[in-house]
């Protein structure tokens, strides 16, 4: 029995309202260039929407005269969609809350993940979106996912609840040195203003 190794999302569908709002919501509102438009080929009665959401793959929406947004929250049953969670850069999660706020868009409000910040609110269709901002950048050569797999480790070898800031911190510490090597004899914490070190 062999695998079907998948190598990231090629895109993901959503069944939007109509034409326009869909438009508005994904350009208008979070920034997605609306990049190609073609019939839905299995609805010859649907349009097809697709979106850059910033790193070149896809979000494609299916839109139809016929249904009106409604924002009414969904409230999935096992094995659906909870929501989809959009990377924004920390310039414009700090400007996230206000942003939405002018718009009228009604929001969580910030919630500390731990190891990220997040913000959630309600498409046209009432799907819940996630605003998500990391609270750190990986070091270089490795993925956010390295980091979190490193700090999911450390937190389990200390017994706590959840990923927090501090088992980010000593994950990216304990990624460098795998990574990279040192003359050093003794790579650990030092003081060289002559107090204590922890």
């Amino acid at each position: 029995m062999r695998k079907l190794q998948v190598q990231g999302v090629h895109h993901i569908t959503l069944l939007g309202a109509d034409r326009q709002t869909s438009i508005d919501f994904w350009e208008g509102v979070l920034g997605m260039p609306f990049v190609f438009d073609q019939p839905n080929l299995d609805n010859p009665g649907e349009g097809h929407l697709y979106f850059d959401p910033g790193d070149g793959r896809l979000i494609t929406v299916f839109t139809n005269e016929d249904r009106v947004a409604s924002g009414r929250p969904k409230k999935p049953a096992p094995g659906e969609v909870h929501h989809l969670a959009f990377a924004v850069s920390r310039a414009v999660f700090l400007q996230a809350a206000e942003r939405l706020d002018k718009r009228g868009i009604g929001h969580s409000g910030v919630k500390d993940r731990g190891f990220m910040d997040s913000i959630y609110f309600r498409d046209p269709m009432g799907l819940l979106i996630e605003l998500a901002s990391y609270k750190f950048e990986p070091p270089f050569g490795f993925s956010h996912a390295d980091v979190l797999h490193e700090a999911h480790l450390i937190r389990v070898e200390r017994s706590e609840y959840a990923i927090a800031d501090i088992h980010v911190a000593d994950a990216i510490e304990r990624l460098i040195a795998h990574r990279q090597g040192s003359l050093s004899d003794d790579r650990g914490p030092k003081d060289p203003y002559g107090g204590t070190s922890d």
